[in-house]
């Protein structure tokens, strides 16, 4: 997720003696958690392609009833069946997107490509906030107040980091617009965080703290958590280039240990959430 910054990770190393090993130690722990992330938005989005779109496509909105919601297809609500399919068509989309701008060879090799697919991600991204802010505060799709709060902060953060992204890129400061993007990336995949988040907690723990209705402690901490965690270990590498030898192995620490919960939360969803419905 942060192959971006490589070069400002090298940078920092060749300012410090004797920090070879540990930046090599940070970017293998980078690279591994990129890949981690990479291959469970990847599933997630096939869930998405294989289980929404279809029924989307052809108008068999009642299908995604077959799947646990907290509000799907609901028959005379026009609107609002309007409006959900057009979150989860954007949802694979922004994804997807988001993907392709992290991937420093595409970058490299396609910068217009880079572009316009950068443009296309953020105006996703805006309408995949907005949409999901019409849902929940017109349409009440949520189940509690702390779920519908942790929304709303969600699709202000993505507005913000989309808007600060967007002005860097202008004003050609591509150092700035990169961090920016980043968190944007993160932030707007605070959804898919959220059910990697619930599975490898589930799988360790055994559910504790999982209400009936996601009103237990560790529903009221995942629904900003979601989103806050993934920005501070975000935060912690975009600094670790600044810091010192023990500082930056323990960011290394950190990117591996959330490479690994991602790959576990990843393969849980994938067998308990995704693909039973599929």
């Amino acid at each position: 997720m942060a192959t971006v910054e490589q070069d400002n990770v090298r940078a920092a190393a060749s300012r410090a003696p004797g920090s070879g090993s540990t930046t090599t130690w940070l970017k293998r722990a980078m690279l591994f958690c990129a890949w981690s992330m990479g291959i469970g938005q990847a599933l997630f989005v096939l869930f998405i392609a294989l289980f929404y779109y279809p029924s989307t496509l052809s108008g068999n909105f009642a299908r995604w009833n077959s799947k646990p919601l907290i509000t799907g297809f609901q028959a005379g609500d026009g609107t609002g069946n309007a409006g959900f399919a057009i979150h989860v068509l954007f949802a694979a989309i922004i994804t997807a997107a988001g993907l392709m701008q992290i991937t420093p060879r595409l970058r490299q090799r396609f910068p217009r490509l880079h572009r316009w697919t950068g443009r296309s991600y953020m105006v996703a991204a805006i309408a995949l906030s907005l949409g999901g802010l019409w849902l929940v505060w017109v349409r009440g799709t949520y189940l509690n107040l702390a779920g519908a709060v942790g929304i709303t902060a969600n699709a202000l953060v993505i507005l913000t980091c989309a808007g600060m992204s967007w002005r860097y890129a202008l004003r050609r400061k591509f150092a700035q617009h990169r961090r920016w993007a980043l968190r944007l990336f993160v932030a707007a995949s605070a959804v898919w965080f959220m059910r990697v988040g619930y599975m490898a907690w589930g799988i360790t723990t055994g559910g504790i703290g999982i209400g009936e209705r996601m009103d237990g402690p560790f529903d009221q901490f995942l629904a900003f958590g979601n989103m806050i965690v993934p920005l501070l270990v975000l935060e912690a590498y975009l600094r670790a280039g600044e810091c010192g030898d023990r500082r930056r192995l323990a960011v290394a620490a950190l990117l591996a240990v959330s490479g690994i919960v991602m790959l576990g939360g990843s393969a849980a969803a994938w067998f308990v959430m995704w693909s039973p419905y599929i």
